[in-house]
């Protein structure tokens, strides 16, 4: 696979793979790979939700609205 990056999208992912200290491939190879590791731990969260609701493991609105309002004073 390629991928084409114009030459000031070049210029900025060399200077922040040189402050990482890699280079500006590996930046991009390195980048790619935790936005798909994220994107699978978001879809296996969402799927664990879905089946925790479809068993009616699940708080009511004013529950949630209450530890909403606690977190937030915290």
């Amino acid at each position: 696979m390629e991928v084409h990056f114009t030459p000031e999208q070049e210029g900025e992912l060399s200077e922040i793979a040189s402050h990482a200290g890699m280079s500006a491939e590996g930046l991009v190879k390195d980048t790619v790979l935790r936005l798909l590791q994220e994107k699978a731990r978001i879809r296996a969260s969402v799927r664990e939700g879905i089946a925790q609701a479809n068993k009616g493991e699940f708080i009511e609105e004013e529950e949630m609205d209450a530890r909403l309002e606690q977190m937030l004073r915290s």
